[in-house]
């Protein structure tokens, strides 16, 4: 088995495959580089990220699978699952042995397995598009903290940026340490290292506006006031938003 290194990048990861088949390597293993001395027990082979080769590999794609077949590799290389990498190694050598294309031949197992990964990603970040709380602080940058199970911010910016296009905003992930920021013209990726005391009642207090709390109080108010006692369903609540998420949103809204 051979430990293939990248840079954890897409286009990291599409130079890859292109040297996977330039240099004929056989039952090969995925390894980011801050995380590779781990995988050392089998010979390495190092890639440097190289836009020519991803661009080759991406147009080798693109002339065998439909635009949805192409964001399902995405969304699969984006969920960060253990063995998705190799996962995905499996379905495109599937997809270039073959003439025709294969998005539905489910009797092979990776091409069910990408649907369902790619599925998984596309229902959270959906999720996050409804989900995201935004806080406001004192230099009027509204910022919302989020911690998905799979990385979906590079899914979520241009519908936010959309959404918001009148204000400056920052969404963070605080599991991968690193956020998109809206400047009022474009969407760019920030890597911010922030201890644990971002999500402290004490640090949101002394970066908000003063008016935050006041409108947070509000929308906890309004929230309360349309929720129907008789009515609450904790199961059904708990089936659309997991529990992991209730603690970066201001209503608090699945009591128990």
């Amino acid at each position: 088995m051979t430990t293939v290194i990248y840079d954890g990048t897409y286009q990291g990861w599409l130079t890859a495959i292109f040297e996977i088949f330039e240099y004929k390597l056989k039952d090969v293993f995925f390894a980011k580089e801050q995380g590779a001395s781990a995988s050392l027990f089998s010979p390495p082979h190092s890639v440097i990220t190289d836009d020519t080769k991803a661009k080759r590999v991406m147009k080798g794609l693109e002339e065998r699978l439909s635009v949805e077949g192409m964001r399902r590799v995405y969304r699969t290389f984006l969920c960060e699952e253990q063995g998705s990498e190799e996962l995905l190694w499996r379905y495109v050598s599937h997809v270039f042995l073959n003439k025709e294309n294969i998005e539905t031949d489910f009797s092979n197992p990776s091409v069910w397995k990408v649907k369902q990964t790619s599925k998984r990603v596309k229902y959270e970040a959906h999720r996050m598009k409804a989900y995201v709380r935004f806080k406001l602080t004192k230099d009027q940058l509204y910022y919302a903290i989020v911690e998905p199970d799979h990385n979906v911010l590079p899914l979520i910016a241009t519908h936010f940026k959309g959404r918001y296009s009148d204000q400056r905003w920052l969404i963070y992930d605080v599991k991968r340490k690193y956020g998109i920021y809206y400047d009022l013209q474009t969407v760019t990726t920030v890597e911010i290292d922030f201890n644990s005391a971002i999500t402290s009642s004490r640090y949101i207090a002394e970066i908000s506006d003063d008016r935050e709390e006041f409108f947070q109080e509000l929308w906890r108010r309004y929230f309360s006031s349309v929720n129907i006692a008789a009515r609450k369903n904790i199961k059904l609540q708990l089936k659309e938003m997991p529990k992991r998420y209730w603690k970066h949103m201001t209503e608090r809204m699945l009591q128990t």
